[in-house]
């Protein structure tokens, strides 16, 4: 009897990619992927634990896999990826009916566990070193026409409030060859839309002693025919990084989005300085003008943390001034969770929680402002948009500088367009993170 799995997969699109490989694996091995807990025979959960609320989503989920397994509607659970990798045998002990459990290197061996079912329960705690290459079988969940590439795993930073290196190893990047053939394989199925993912995508080729991995990267995908957009998520801000072949290349090739997601944290030094950063707030600072002086076509997303031990008013001030005047398209703000094994849970002068709450929801107000200022000046103009679905009967997209799911998205009017076709639409109308607008196409 072929045997029915379902994989509900928590967490960034890095662990998302994980998630295809597995249900690659698992199709390759004759079982049924569906999508319904109610339809299958085994559940397999790939968890998220970066911060503690990802860790107790992820084990809201799982107790609600072992409720489905007591009821009788699944014979079988699994639960791979960070809750195990972070928490070992104490999480596995806790919850006892889950038949097994394995880390973030690990996943690959559930297909055999699941044939042999040999009574080793746990595999957790091993040294990730495992990163997929072009021949591992993938089964791509999100759009036929979108896809995530992983093109390293893990992180050699030492950022003092962050378990990645922990929980995924130290950083090592995927051969260049195999990434190339994996995009290959991809736009040969359809996809059109390539988003570069890693935990910092600017330090590719670095642990293989490679100058400009990145760069050299990119100069090889845009010549792959059929590929219509590459994106680049996830760099890091150090100047170095952000050399003039690149920005020339993202600002000037049409296959690339125009698009940097350059998460700084902070701009205070001493904020900086206690997260472990390598970058000061002058040379960011510098850096993103640059850019947007230099490069303004390209549209910058950076991500922020508030509550940080140490961050007083003035601190925050400083952050609140910056945010204002660089004028980000696209901004997200985290409050600072202590997470029990770095090096900043151990650190004194931690804003309250609310003082934190209210910090993060005074960047966004300003930030909204920002949006909408940034919206409105679009009007009029025509700009390319990747159809994606259907919202309410209206057609919904994504311009180049709106990535899936963090980002805003455009409502189309009028006009008629193919799901997974890049349409050129004016922008009629602005929100202050969505905009609205007519395909012009004759």
């Amino acid at each position: 009897m072929v045997k029915k799995i379902t994989l509900i997969s928590l967490g960034c699109p890095k662990n998302h990619v994980d998630s295809e490989v597995l249900l690659g694996l698992l199709a390759k091995d004759g079982y049924v992927i569906t999508s319904s807990l109610d339809e299958a025979d085994v559940a397999v959960i790939n968890t998220c634990a970066f911060i503690q609320t990802a860790a107790e989503e992820s084990i809201e989920t799982v107790l609600e896999a072992v409720q489905a397994k007591a009821q009788g509607r699944i014979n079988t659970l699994i639960v791979t990826g960070c809750l195990p990798q972070r928490y070992g045998e104490e999480i596995a002990q806790s919850i006892p009916e889950v038949d097994f459990w394995t880390g973030t290197g690990d996943f690959i061996e559930i297909p055999r566990w699941l044939k042999k079912k040999d009574g080793n329960k746990t595999l957790i705690g091993r040294r990730p070193r495992y990163i997929y290459d072009h021949h591992t079988p993938r089964i791509v969940t999100n759009t036929p026409h979108s896809a995530y590439v992983k093109i390293a795993e893990g992180c050699s930073h030492s950022c003092t409030f962050c378990l990645i290196p922990q929980l995924r190893g130290r950083y090592r990047s995927r051969v260049m060859d195999s990434v190339i053939r994996e995009v290959e394989q991809l736009v040969a199925g359809g996809v059109i839309e390539i988003i570069l993912v890693a935990q910092d995508t600017t330090a590719y080729g670095v642990d293989k002693r490679e100058d400009r991995g990145l760069f050299r990267l990119l100069g090889e995908l845009i010549k792959i025919g059929g590929l219509r957009w590459v994106r680049i998520l996830y760099t890091y801000p150090h100047p170095d990084n952000f050399h003039l072949p690149l920005l020339e290349m993202i600002a000037g090739e049409e296959r690339i989005c125009s698009y940097l997601d350059i998460p700084i944290q902070h701009i205070n030094d001493t904020i900086l300085q206690r997260m472990g950063r390598k970058h000061s707030g002058k040379n960011t600072t510098e850096l993103i003008k640059h850019i947007k002086k230099e490069y303004s076509t390209i549209h910058l997303r950076t991500t922020l943390m508030v509550g940080f031990p140490g961050e007083g008013e003035g601190e925050f001030r400083q952050l609140l001034d910056f945010v204002r005047e660089m004028e980000f398209t696209h901004l997200g703000v985290f409050t600072y969770s202590p997470e029990e094994g770095t090096k900043a849970a151990r650190m004194k002068g931690r804003p309250s929680p609310e003082v934190a709450e209210e910090r993060r929801a005074r960047i966004m107000e300003l930030q909204q402002g920002v949006s909408r200022k940034r919206n409105k000046a679009m009007v009029g103009s025509t700009i390319p948009v990747l159809i994606e679905g259907a919202d309410a009967e209206v057609l919904q997209g994504r311009t180049a500088f709106q990535a899936p799911e963090i980002d805003g998205v455009v409502h189309i009017t009028q006009g008629e367009a193919i799901i997974g076709e890049i349409v050129p639409v004016k922008i009629t109308e602005a929100e202050p993170y969505d905009l609205r607008g007519e395909i012009t196409k004759g």
